[in-house]
């Protein structure tokens, strides 16, 4: 509420002034939060590495197997050549020895 005075000076002249109270302090309250946000993002990233992780293992797994059929099959080519060896001396037939002079 506004208070007013009067100030006569010596020379004749009236001053009149107007003081108002300084406005009451501002109380800001901080609230913290109970921490779920922080738990729920904990579970999220641990669940993202573990998903990272499924499909890394996946990836390592898919490679051996490819490894292991390509393995497969150069030995099935070794197993080939060989047969068709066997099958080239085979069908050759032997000679006689050659004559002594």
């Amino acid at each position: 509420m506004p208070t007013e005075r009067t100030v006569e000076h010596p020379d004749g002249r009236v001053e009149r002034i107007t003081e108002t109270s300084p406005a009451p302090a501002t109380v800001v309250e901080r609230r913290s939060g109970s921490g779920m946000g922080a738990i729920v993002a904990l579970i999220i990233g641990l669940l993202a590495v573990l998903v990272i992780g499924y499909f890394l293992m996946n990836m390592n797994r898919s490679d051996a197997v490819k490894d292991n059929a390509i393995a497969g099959a150069a030995e099935s080519v070794g197993d080939a050549a060989d047969n068709i060896g066997n099958a080239a001396r085979d069908a050759v037939p032997e000679r006689a020895p050659a004559p002594a002079n």
